[in-house]
């Protein structure tokens, strides 16, 4: 019924109890899990999940965030974009949130790292999963500069969403679809709620971005998959439609983006 599109099961404190959660998700009726991979040393396990269970799919990339780590080359990357179970290209992106005494300008290498993301999505034809952060303007102008250079569109989402309604449309008219996560059904989060109202219900999807962003009422706690059904609750009272149909609409959008149309619902 519900699919989690973005979640880091390989995390230890998720791994450690992966039966139990497991259970969990069969109960919550969450029927698939994208599980994400934010650095190279990070993808061996990621994909063993996803080999390990049909209902697990996985992605290839480096987190922004992550400096003191292997860079992807375009070989390397496009390799692993190719191997079983591998839907997506990320998570990737740019992040200026901790600059740490750095400019912006100091950060070339993340859109350098970037970019590579970009081209291997493009060769590989798989879909982009963004993480953008305090960097939404260099963010949306590197997707356009790569659609115009590639003379096509590139796929993906805006994950985890937290910017303007302005951010928002870029991303929609880009091709990107929008996905919202936890922070949804925060109380401080009024303005991500009047932008989650604006996006048409064919171009979202929901996350949990466990183990981190648990939902209401769980807020602070640790984050599973199991608890996606809450973000879906709470977009359907947001768009005043039920429960059921954003969970079919979410699972739609989620087969389109990463071409699992037909793909096991089995837990």
């Amino acid at each position: 019924m519900f699919v989690d599109s973005h979640c880091h099961l390989s995390s230890p404190e998720l791994l450690s109890q992966l039966g139990t959660i497991r259970e969990a998700m069969a109960q919550a009726q969450v029927d698939r899990a994208l599980v994400i991979c934010v650095t190279l040393d990070d993808f061996e396990a990621v994909h063993q999940l996803a080999l390990d269970h049909d209902n697990f799919w996985c992605t290839a990339g480096v987190h922004p965030d992550h400096d003191d780590t292997p860079e992807p080359t375009f070989e390397g990357l496009l390799g692993l974009s190719g191997l079983p179970k591998v839907v997506g290209i990320g998570e990737t992106g740019l992040d200026y949130y901790r600059l740490n005494g750095r400019t912006v300008a100091d950060m070339g290498w993340q859109r350098d790292r970037f970019a590579v993301h970009l081209a291997v999505a493009r060769e590989a034809d798989k879909p982009v999963i963004i993480h953008t952060r305090s960097a939404s303007d260099d963010t949306v102008a590197m997707l356009r500069a790569a659609q115009a250079e590639a003379g096509r569109a590139i796929t993906g989402v805006f994950h985890c969403f937290t910017e303007t309604a302005e951010v928002a449309r870029h991303a929609l008219d880009l091709g990107f679809d929008i996905s919202f996560s936890g922070i949804l059904t925060f109380k401080t989060a009024q303005d991500l709620r009047e932008v989650a109202r604006l996006v048409p219900l064919d171009r979202i999807l929901i996350e949990t971005d466990s183990p981190y962003l648990a939902p209401v009422p769980y807020r602070g706690k640790l984050n599973t998959p199991a608890y996606v059904p809450h973000v879906a609750a709470e977009l359907a009272r947001i768009k005043g439609v039920s429960l059921e149909e954003v969970a079919a609409a979410t699972t739609r959008n989620f087969e389109r983006l990463f071409k699992l149309t037909g793909s096991s619902t089995q837990a």
